[in-house]
């Protein structure tokens, strides 16, 4: 079987793509699997809408590159609920299977199609759990008089225009 493999990472503060990636690599070599591509995002969250991998792992797919995705979990490869089940309905149309080395799912079954439903619901359930806390501690943090983001610059405005006439300053 040809596969392409998926990973991603949200920040490259202490994470890796590598330890998917080995995983993975590992899990299609005990198969016999051929990997045609990998497709790897770095610094792109859950909700970024755009992940340019995940965007050409999609039109590979789509060509038939290969007969199946393999990615690490579930959460490393959907934004949503919704989005899941739109890519996996592309994967399927297809004619591509997507397998979960970590959840342990292969959707070409019943059985895993509707474990995925399951495990999918549970996950954007605790997304939208994390969003609800942080608002709160925001919103907690405001009422306390706690000021929120960077702190101002002060800036000279004289200063900043005797920079600018040396070109010393870039201007937006």
């Amino acid at each position: 079987m040809r596969v392409g493999i998926y990973a991603r990472v949200s920040t490259l503060i202490g994470q890796s793509p590598e330890m998917q990636l080995a995983e993975l690599r590992e899990y299609a070599s005990r198969r016999g699997w051929e990997i045609l591509g990998e497709y790897v995002d770095h610094r792109f969250s859950e909700a970024t809408q755009s992940r340019p991998e995940l965007n050409r792992l999609m039109a590979d797919a789509h060509t038939r590159q290969f007969d199946a995705v393999l990615v690490w979990k579930i959460d490393r490869f959907g934004r949503s609920l919704k989005h899941l089940v739109n890519s996996l309905a592309d994967l399927s149309a297809y004619g591509v299977a997507f397998i979960s080395l970590r959840d342990n799912l292969d959707l070409s079954t019943p059985s895993g199609r509707l474990m995925f439903q399951i495990i999918g619901a549970m996950a954007e359930f605790e997304r939208s759990l994390i969003q609800e806390r942080v608002r709160a501690g925001l919103r907690n943090a405001k009422l306390k008089g706690k000021m929120l983001g960077r702190p101002r610059r002060i800036v000279n405005g004289d200063q900043m225009a005797r920079l600018r006439e040396k070109g010393q300053v870039f201007v937006r």
